[in-house]
């Protein structure tokens, strides 16, 4: 008797079960037509979309799918299936695909480099550059890298230079030559002395040509005459020099300049950018050394300026020339890690630098 009253609890609760289910996949169908309804004709979906309906359609079974799907035909999620289950067994995880390998970031990086740095460059240029180096690739694949970089091909690219280009190309014969005050203290007060000198924008070695309180026409003539000297002048290299439009270059310092096979360039008004090496070597010169001194006399300026230049040229790292040394000495290469760190200073300390005990 309690067998059957159970038996009989139990088919209700099945029923009103399966009931419940029976609601809500009724539900479900009804909420997703109204929503494919609402969207593309034509849905796009991933491999790991396809591969769950796959799985979950087979066990539903081709009459149930009729009734349900609406991404796709039955017949569609089945043949799904079947590419699913073939693809456990055709290796196609381990299947080297025809085609070329693909080109390292870092030389891709290399042959847009070339490309950029020399406009005159073409395909084959590059790829014996690059074998040069250890990398074999062909004139195609080049010029496949360089249109993906909206790189043109040789004789466009050369057609077309940079002002910036055009400058680095002749940085070599280029010169900058600027003055600066500075007020020395003295005996009757503050004195303005006026420093001349030149900087060549290739290597940015700066000389100072001269201070003086009083820069006349005859003491810019001699400043030139000994710019030009052909073994120890400060311009021995240079073809042309920049300078900006103070009365102080006059035409007599031109005339002397050109004498020499130099030509002074003056540069346009309020133009400080055009000759950006010297203006920075003022700022440097300032900040780092002068406005830091107290000077008494001519002397202890020229003291200071000599030991700022030996700094600047030789112990100062560079930004502008990767962070390192312009003209390092003799024996300063990095030595080994277990040496000791000592301190060389100038002018008391205020210009420090580092660097391994011998």
């Amino acid at each position: 008797m309690r067998n059957k009253k159970w038996l009989r609890l139990l088919a209700y609760v099945t029923g009103s079960v399966n009931q419940e289910l029976l609601l809500q996949n009724e539900y479900l169908v009804a909420e997703n037509r109204i929503l494919r309804a609402k969207l593309p004709s034509r849905l796009r979906l991933s491999d790991p979309e396809r591969a769950t309906l796959a799985e979950i359609g087979k066990r539903v079974g081709r009459k149930a799918l009729r009734e349900v799907a609406c991404v796709a035909k039955p017949d569609t999620i089945l043949a799904w299936y079947r590419r699913l289950i073939a693809k456990k067994f055709d290796d196609s995880k381990y299947r080297q695909y025809p085609g070329r390998p693909k080109v390292q970031p870092e030389v891709e990086a290399l042959v847009v480099r070339m490309a950029r740095e020399n406009s005159g460059w073409g395909y084959d240029r590059i790829v014996g550059a690059l074998a040069n180096l250890g990398h074999r690739l062909s004139d195609q694949t080049v010029g496949n890298i360089l249109r993906r970089h909206g790189i043109a091909p040789a004789p466009k690219r050369s057609q077309t230079t940079s002002w910036k280009d055009f400058i680095a190309a002749h940085l070599n014969v280029l010169a900058g030559a600027d003055f600066f005050t500075v007020e020395v203290l003295s005996w009757r007060g503050l004195v303005t002395y006026y420093v001349l000198f030149f900087i060549h924008l290739e290597s940015r070695r700066v000389s100072v040509a001269g201070i003086t309180r009083h820069p006349d026409q005859e003491w810019m003539e001699q400043i030139a005459r000994s710019a030009i000297q052909e073994t120890w002048g400060y311009l021995h290299p240079c073809r042309y020099v920049l300078h900006d439009r103070d009365t102080k270059f006059c035409a007599s310092f031109r005339s002397v300049l050109a004498a020499g096979g130099v030509r002074a360039i003056p540069l346009p008004a309020r133009s400080p950018n055009l000759n950006a090496f010297a203006e920075r070597w003022v700022r440097s010169a300032k900040q780092e050394c002068l406005s830091r001194l107290i000077l008494f006399g001519e002397r202890p300026l020229s003291r200071a300026l000599a030991e700022f230049s030996a700094h600047y040229h030789g112990e100062r790292n560079h930004q502008g020339k990767g962070n390192k040394l312009l003209f390092p000495e003799a024996g300063d290469e990095p030595k080994l890690r277990r040496r000791t760190v000592e301190c060389r200073h100038r002018l008391g300390g205020l210009l420090k630098y580092y660097r391994r005990a011998a």
